[in-house]
């Protein structure tokens, strides 16, 4: 790989090797972001960007540079960058000749500048005004950032010439800073780069024997771990092998419907608040014993109303698709002052409510879908969210006393509890004589 070099303004004979995939960020901007997987440098040209810039912030009007560096939570210097910039200055022979004196939680910087080094849970409304007058926030692992805190930050950094770095391996599209700096409106002049580890020409020996034991061992990681992918699965992920294995023989690609059968719309219900738990919806088909998975679909907040909408967008008509509830869609709900069983049928579809498995529900559901996911193929392209979420979904351990409690009831879960929904009602063709014509039957 090619690298290019930059020199410090203040100290021509102090060359910074820079791999190029970093280039576009020497360039000025109010933020600047780096995101990929481990092993890429990122820290390492951050961490060498800022002492460049305290070494050029002086200029004619001596003032030093103020910056901080930044993570969500740290309990302890250990946690921050400090060490690394501390390296980095070694490496450099830049001591206190220089202008640089390190102390125990803070870094001196020419012209009376200053390194901090925080956790911005640390801070408030009131007491981030204290930043003001920085020109540099660097935020570490901003994968873990929350958007309050940066919302906290950024009017914050208002001295001419501040500027905001983020360096993350990403981990959700739904984190803040991947909203912000990866999603479809990004801040003003902002430059952000993709970097991995064959972007980096120092790349080790040691590093290389992880990457490919990584690799090897545990394959379910490597993608989000080395390539900057986007987390896919987690440690205790129900369905995790599941997934790899049908990623691996080729059940996630490009999959149609069978015009000729009924698409099966399978529901995990939501409310109606800006807090209620999301409903959301998979799609498939049964087809002799192949499970087509076509399409999935999620909404918080939103009335019956905005879920029949998309369902008739996509064209699951009454005509052409039947409703599956869990138990809890037969009861009245206050709110429609029906039950949902009720509104669809009203709405012209038909609908099977599946009975309440009681006790080990949730173990029911996963068990059966484990069971059937080598029978499944997916849509990729319309699945994608539904997958995240069964890659998601694991077991809530007390790790105090080593021991599983069930399943962890977060974003992921309404997902995965309307696809164990599908699971627990399919049924081999061979034991389901009169199912389809059961099933599909229209009550009116």
């Amino acid at each position: 790989m090619k690298s290019s070099t930059r020199s410090s303004a203040a100290l021509s004979v102090l060359q910074i090797p820079t791999a190029e995939v970093f280039a576009p960020l020497l360039e000025p901007a109010r933020d600047k972001g780096a995101w990929g997987g481990r092993g890429s440098g990122k820290s390492h040209f951050f961490a060498g960007l800022l002492i460049e810039d305290c070494l050029a912030e002086p200029g004619t009007s001596g003032e030093g540079l103020r910056g901080i560096c930044i993570r969500e939570v740290q309990k302890d210097l250990q946690q921050s960058s400090k060490a690394l910039i501390e390296k980095k200055l070694a490496e450099f022979r830049l001591g206190e000749a220089a202008g640089f004196r390190i102390f125990k939680d803070v870094i001196e910087t020419p012209g009376d500048g200053l390194l901090l080094f925080k956790g911005m849970q640390d801070y408030t409304a009131e007491s981030v005004k204290s930043l003001e007058g920085f020109k540099r926030a660097w935020w570490e692992e901003a994968q873990t950032a929350t958007a309050n805190s940066i919302k906290l930050l950024r009017p914050t950094m208002r001295a001419p010439g501040a500027q905001m770095w983020w360096s993350w391996n990403a981990r959700r599209k739904t984190d803040p800073v991947d909203v912000m700096l990866r999603g479809p409106e990004k801040p003003t002049g902002a430059i952000v780069v993709n970097a991995n580890w064959r972007d980096n020409p120092w790349f080790t020996a040691e590093l290389e024997q992880e990457r490919a034991d990584c690799l090897r061992m545990t394959p379910d990681d490597y993608e989000h771990v080395w390539e900057g992918s986007y987390v896919s699965v987690v440690e205790g992920a129900y369905y995790a092998k599941c997934l790899s294995a049908a990623k691996a023989e080729g059940r996630i690609g490009r999959v149609a419907a069978d015009p000729l059968m009924t698409l099966r719309l399978f529901w995990d219900l939501g409310g109606r608040g800006a807090k209620s738990d999301a409903t959301a919806i998979w799609v498939a088909q049964f087809i002799g014993k192949e499970i087509r998975v076509l399409d999935y679909y999620e909404a918080q907040g939103q009335p019956l109303a905005a879920h029949l909408n998309w369902c008739r967008a996509k064209g699951y008509t009454p005509d052409k698709a039947s409703m599956w509830l869990p138990h809890d869609g037969a009861p009245v709900n206050p709110i429609a002052d029906a039950s949902w069983e009720t509104a669809l049928r009203q709405a012209g579809y038909a609908v099977t409510v599946i009975p309440n498995q009681g006790a080990g529900a949730a173990s029911q559901r996963i068990e059966a879908g484990r069971r059937l996911f080598p029978a499944m193929w997916f849509n990729d392209e319309t699945t994608q969210a539904g997958r995240d979420a069964l890659g998601w979904y694991h077991e809530k351990r007390d790790a105090e006393r080593g021991i599983g409690l069930g399943p962890n009831h977060d974003w992921s879960s309404h997902g995965a509890d309307a696809f164990g929904l599908m699971c627990i009602a399919y049924k081999e063709p061979s034991s389901a004589r009169g199912w389809d014509k059961f099933a599909e039957r229209k009550v009116v």
